[in-house]
């Protein structure tokens, strides 16, 4: 199962005969794979609430940087993750990037189990949380090429949209496993939270050691069911060369629409719920909208398949713009709805899940296969920047307004910019590369 001599799924008695089976095989282990790296990449998201409260010496500052700084190296790891997947092929690289997970989850549990642990350490473990999220570009990289031109818009939105549900299982399942000894004597000594007079033992550590198991167990499943496809080494050079196109550029600009608000808004969904209805318990429920978004990926890919990439992304960013002015609508004081709220922003992430999808399905078309590891890489490099900035922009819109409507209405600003985007070079009639023409041919 290591490697091939012959690959291509485009002939159609191989891909009936033997290549659809395969393709089907290394789809499936890599999910869980990609699943369990976006878990670590958002461990700090849940970890980082309670780390003062529980003895650590930090600063609300510094604490709220633990949850940046996986965003930014995740974004900076994804242009080399899918360059170097190319040249050693999935499963080598698949087992290799989630086995280096080993490090960051090891590392924080140790680290948690000492309150006189120093910031520059847990900085430096929250940056190797950032390998979680590489993961996406070379895991995206290296799933294409196993399906045909056709089928492959649905498979990588299944891959992408069911990794993502990583983000949800984090916010899910770390409130619960901190709660309990779930490891005994194992995990460590917890640590105590004192609220007034009454005083909790958590144990923070479990929220990391709750993937050591998954990581292991998924990275042995790649190496004796995955493949390494027989592809022709792409010279980096030649992947370089998409750099030089403004097309690499236009398509950015579209996954940080998508994907950037994806991760963006589930960054920052707890932060105004809270802020605009304080008498709501966010907890609960905040994995919700992170769920819908992961799930409409797939939807996304499907839709595109059918229907046409450009088209769907087109209708979508729509529907985005008006899940915004729900929003809008719902937290002015004279039409305060948390229900309307709620909804709206479920719709955000819906469709920010679809359009991701439907984005994802353009790469190939447009830079063909030498150059789409590379601009892969970049645009989701970039776009995962989103986990950093929206959460920002929020924020300086409350310091300077008052309120959040300053960020949504650029966010109003930059989807019409990229319908107008797709529209003029990708769906009209004398478009320069006509997206849904090429896929329907």
């Amino acid at each position: 199962m290591g490697g091939m001599n012959y690959w291509n799924p485009n002939d159609q008695q191989f891909w009936e005969s033997k290549g659809k089976k395969i393709a089907s095989r290394n789809l499936w282990i890599s999910i869980p794979n990609l699943l369990i790296a976006f878990s670590v990449w958002q461990i700090w998201s849940v970890l980082s609430l309670q780390l003062i409260d529980a003895g650590f010496n930090y600063t609300t500052e510094q604490v709220y940087s633990l949850t940046a700084i996986p965003a930014l190296t995740g974004a900076l790891l994804r242009i080399f993750y899918s360059i170097g997947v190319t040249y050693t092929g999935g499963k080598t690289w698949t087992v290799l990037s989630t086995l280096i997970l080993l490090l960051p989850v090891l590392g924080i549990s140790i680290a948690l189990n000492n309150p006189n642990t120093p910031y520059t350490t847990m900085a430096l473990l929250a940056a190797l949380c950032g390998f979680g999220g590489g993961n996406f570009a070379s895991s995206m990289a290296a799933i294409g090429p196993f399906f045909p031109k056709t089928k492959q818009g649905s498979a990588l939105g299944i891959n992408g949209g069911l990794g993502n549900l990583g983000v949800s299982l984090a916010q899910f399942l770390i409130p619960i496993v901190i709660s309990i000894p779930l490891f005994g004597a194992l995990g460590g000594e917890p640590q105590t939270i004192q609220n007034g007079t009454e005083s909790t033992q958590v144990w923070l550590q479990n929220g990391a050691l709750i993937w050591v198991i998954p990581i292991i167990a998924f990275a042995f499943l790649a190496f004796f069911g995955m493949t390494n496809l027989p592809l022709e080494k792409p010279k980096l050079a030649s992947q370089l060369e998409v750099f030089k196109g403004k097309h690499m550029y236009l398509i950015t600009i579209l996954y940080i629409m998508s994907f950037g608000s994806f991760i963006g808004y589930s960054a920052a969904f707890p932060l105004l719920i809270d802020g605009e209805f304080p008498e709501i318990n966010a907890v609960q429920f905040v994995f919700i909208g992170p769920l819908l978004g992961a799930l409409g990926r797939p939807l996304g890919g499907y839709f595109a398949d059918k229907f046409g990439g450009a088209k769907v992304s087109i209708i979508d960013i729509i529907l985005m713009v008006i899940g915004i002015i729900g929003v809008i609508f719902f937290i002015d004081e004279n039409s305060r709805s948390f229900i309307g709220f709620f909804v709206s922003f479920l719709l955000l992430f819906a469709t920010g899940g679809i359009a991701n999808g439907s984005i994802f399905t353009m790469f190939p078309i447009i830079f063909g296969p030498q150059e789409s590891p590379a601009a892969i890489g970049f645009a989701s490099a970039i776009g995962a920047f989103g986990g950093f900035f929206i959460p920002q922009l929020f924020g300086f819109s409350i310091q300077h307004t008052g309120n959040v409507n300053l960020a949504l209405y650029i966010f109003i600003s930059y989807y019409v910019l990229c319908a107008i985007i797709i529209w003029y070079y990708y769906a009209r009639k004398h478009a320069e590369i006509p997206i849904d023409t090429l896929e329907n041919q």
